[in-house]
């Protein structure tokens, strides 16, 4: 099972604690990760071993996207602030597209995640 990871800047913390949270779950159930470049980054430090892409504003959104499309991703955590303007905003509307088009789960927050991640751990 794969689950893409993506974050803003102003919640890359909250994507990291979130995965902290699950760590143990993630290694007894062999989920790979995958990210974006700098949320990669902040994961890898964190401790976990994620397969990184381009950052979303170099094309990682739409790497990730043709993933989705593709069938290689199980569910997709994008973390995202609203409130915030984010020059990519094309490619992310993209990705939440093929998460729709394509049936695959998109969390773009902590709560939302969790009943994500829970169900993917118990199915």
């Amino acid at each position: 099972m794969k689950i893409a990871l993506i974050a803003h800047d102003g919640k890359k913390a909250e994507m990291v604690s979130f995965m902290r949270d699950f760590l143990e779950e993630l290694h007894r159930k062999d989920i790979e990760l995958v990210a974006t470049g700098t949320t990669g980054s902040h994961v890898v430090r964190a401790g976990l071993e994620v397969q990184r892409v381009l950052s979303g504003p170099m094309g990682g959104d739409a790497q990730i996207a043709t993933m989705v499309a593709e069938g290689q991703v199980h569910a997709v955590f994008f973390f995202r602030d609203p409130l915030d303007k984010h020059p990519h905003e094309p490619d992310i509307l993209m990705l939440m597209r093929m998460c729709d088009v394509h049936n695959i789960p998109l969390a773009t927050n902590p709560a939302t995640a969790k009943l994500v991640f829970e169900r993917l751990l118990n199915s």
